[in-house]
């Protein structure tokens, strides 16, 4: 009886911390909605909304301590993604909108409005993207998977970030991003990079490593060593 009791035991104890959040619903609406460069189509996402809308009742449902028995992949996964998802909701919710900056207020900017929902409570784009993923997480990679609604930003994918696949799905975006050559180019001895170099420059230079030195491997030619300028930063929607 004890070596039958065991395994069921075992099962009941790690079965939530083995379990997955489900992103389906936003790979459908990711691959319905945002085309091969990245960029949304709004309009069809505002008159059929409603699985947007579920999956953010999803995931703000998620408690805290559930959150916790995932692995840091997974964390991180559902983390952008939720990020993602509260963006584009955000947006259908003032669409037609030509930018994202245009909806912050006198004194606040659009990510400083209390609209997303998370573990319970709600909070604001900037904590979760400063006051936590950045924070926490120490993936410097993020920058190029979270999308804040401007041509500017990384692009979109067309599927929903996962635990399981998430360091190729980085890997990925910084090749992508890095390749967009409006935001990132090698001409002769300069490099130029998107603003979110400058922006966040910190967040890539470790170890003794420079800016140049963390784009290198992502980048077509060889950028050790090369004089760094930051191109401007497109704020217009990133609408089909």
């Amino acid at each position: 009886m004890k070596k039958l009791l065991l395994p069921l035991i075992l099962a009941l104890v790690t079965g939530p911390t083995l379990r997955a959040f489900d992103h389906s619903t936003f790979d459908r609406i990711l691959g319905t909605y945002v085309n091969g460069n990245g960029m949304v189509d709004y309009q069809g996402l505002k008159q059929h909304r409603a699985a947007l809308d579920q999956y953010l009742e999803s995931t703000g449902s998620v408690s805290e301590s559930s959150f916790q028995s995932w692995s840091q992949d997974e964390q991180l996964a559902f983390l952008i993604n939720v990020y993602n998802a509260e963006t584009l909701q955000f947006i259908v919710d003032n669409y037609p909108v030509e930018s994202i900056k245009k909806l912050g207020g006198l004194l606040s900017t659009p990510w400083d409005k209390k609209n997303v929902a998370l573990f319970g409570d709600t909070t604001t784009l900037n904590k979760l993207e400063h006051g936590i993923i950045r924070k926490q997480y120490n993936e410097p990679r993020i920058h190029f998977a979270l999308v804040c609604a401007a041509v500017g930003c990384p692009p979109l994918r067309t599927e929903a970030y996962t635990g399981a696949r998430l360091d190729s799905q980085l890997d990925d975006q910084a090749r992508t991003f890095l390749a967009q050559s409006s935001k990132n180019r090698l001409e002769g001895g300069t490099l130029y990079l998107s603003s979110i170099f400058d922006w966040y420059g910190g967040d890539f230079k470790t170890n003794g490593k420079s800016v140049a030195d963390y784009v290198d491997p992502y980048m077509s030619g060889s950028t050790s060593g090369k004089k760094v300028e930051f191109t401007d930063y497109d704020w217009s929607l990133n609408e089909q």
